[in-house]
């Protein structure tokens, strides 16, 4: 393609062009991205077959957060100036080059190579995907910032819901020693190959002065909670209130994504009772795709409700909830499967909550001006939830079992700790204000949006 191809000049809508073909265009990406949350059913197939241990099983998957956050930091300004097209494709680029590598990886039987292509190639590819819609999602829905981004993130959050069953499958047809994994990581490759083409052709801006029918049509126009002073990038991290956000999102990210990329043996060594070997692993990918639900579900229903609520208060839902919920795992461990299930499907949903209203929170603290480049610099929070989250989870549950620990008391610990980090993260949220405004920001907007904007 040519750079005028991918360039923003090249896609913005005509006229008659309805913004609800925008969201669809995320979609294909971040469905297509969001394939990293079912990691954890390769965990097995790679101990078994290379004989590495948990923590390195899970590498590829820690080190694609961690290189998310890094890349979008990095790439957020240049997504903003150049446009979702261009960001699209290089993300699309980097993801399906990394499957590739992967692949290459497996055949050889190199593990370093799938943790340099899943982990560091597509991981920049996770992080420039994951922001490229954001700030043009909040464009084509000033009205609805919330429910934007949710539906658009809400499809990172489904990725493992499509991937985690079509990866199994994939494994009964080539199997799980080093070939099959290399002929899964290839038609994995080649699947998401054209879902992010379909991504890139579709995506639009809107035209300069464009606004929402209602507001264009209706006397009465709806209520819209104003975005805050814009800031830029480099401004917002100099706040207080930024590096508060950091931190309530990346101890909600910890307190899910330990779980997250774990579920499969979570699940077997709380209800490990099963017909036979077999029928236990279908239940745990069930798991891992009801997880994959919740999250997705979650990135949507609450983001949308944070436009009624308010950003603060949905994250004390989510903080405050997370917490109650992880103490019922802590006193009851396997004692009923329901509430377990119950439980980690909140959890979960909170997860992915927390992911999908943090662009609307940045709206409404620091403008629309760089929300996206903004955006890509609080996803480093998520890189150090990436690592702190799999850590605390595989690292503790590694040394009971060499202890003869058996069952839920492996992650007992590790749950005390998540809830301990959401505690903190409520007391921080509590402490977020709207900033003081730039000096050269109106001051009628500032006054409005610091009493409206974030309750």
């Amino acid at each position: 393609m040519s750079a005028g191809l991918l360039s923003r000049e090249r896609i913005v809508a005509p006229p008659d062009w309805s913004r609800w073909l925008v969201p669809p265009a995320a979609l294909a990406i971040h469905l297509s991205i969001g394939a990293v949350y079912a990691w954890s059913v390769f965990k097995s197939p790679l101990q078994e077959t290379f004989g590495v241990s948990g923590v390195v099983s899970a590498l590829p998957f820690t080190f694609g957060i961690v290189v998310l956050g890094l890349s979008a930091a990095v790439f957020g300004t240049a997504v903003d100036a150049r446009g979702p097209r261009w960001a699209m494709t290089v993300s699309a680029l980097c993801y399906v080059g990394g499957l590739l590598v992967s692949a290459l990886g497996a055949a050889t039987g190199q593990v370093w190579l799938i943790v340099l292509g899943y982990g560091v190639i597509g991981g920049v590819g996770l992080g420039i995907g994951y922001i490229s819609p954001v700030s043009t999602l909040m464009k084509w829905f000033p009205d609805r910032p919330g429910m934007a981004t949710g539906f658009a993130i809400m499809g990172f959050g489904g990725g493992a819901l499509i991937a985690s069953p079509w990866t199994n499958q994939l494994f009964g047809w080539f199997g799980t020693e080093a070939g099959g994994l290399a002929a899964t990581f290839l038609v994995l490759a080649v699947t998401y190959a054209v879902l992010m083409a379909l991504g890139v052709a579709l995506i639009r801006v809107p035209p300069e002065g464009w606004t929402p029918p209602a507001t264009r049509t209706s006397d009465r126009p709806k209520r819209e909670r104003p975005a805050g002073p814009d800031r830029t990038a480099a401004q917002a991290i100099r706040t207080r209130q930024f590096w508060l956000l950091w931190v309530v999102l990346c101890f909600n990210v910890t307190a899910g994504i330990g779980i997250l990329e774990r579920a499969a043996p979570i699940y077997s060594d709380f209800f490990p009772d099963a017909p036979s070997a077999a029928a236990l692993t279908a239940a745990a990918a069930g798991f891992v795709a009801i997880l994959s639900l919740a999250n997705s579900a979650g990135r949507i229903a609450w983001s949308s409700l944070s436009d009624v609520l308010g950003r603060r208060n949905n994250y004390r839902i989510y903080l405050g909830g997370g917490a109650l919920l992880y103490l019922v795992v802590v006193l009851l461990q396997d004692a009923s499967k329901p509430l377990f299930l119950v439980a980690s499907i909140l959890v979960l949903s909170f997860y992915g909550a927390g992911f999908a209203t943090a662009p609307a929170y940045l709206r409404d603290l620091f403008g629309t001006k760089q929300v996206g480049a903004i955006h890509g610099r609080l996803l480093t929070a998520w890189s150090f939830a990436g690592v702190l989250g799999p850590v605390i989870v595989n690292a503790i549950a590694d040394a009971r079992v060499e202890a003869g620990v058996e069952g839920p008391a492996r992650y007992t610990t590790a749950f005390v700790i998540m809830i301990v980090l959401l505690v903190v993260a409520l007391v921080c949220n509590e402490l977020i204000r709207v900033p003081e405004p730039p000096a050269d920001a109106d001051a009628d907007a500032v006054r409005a949006t610091r009493t409206e904007a974030v309750r």
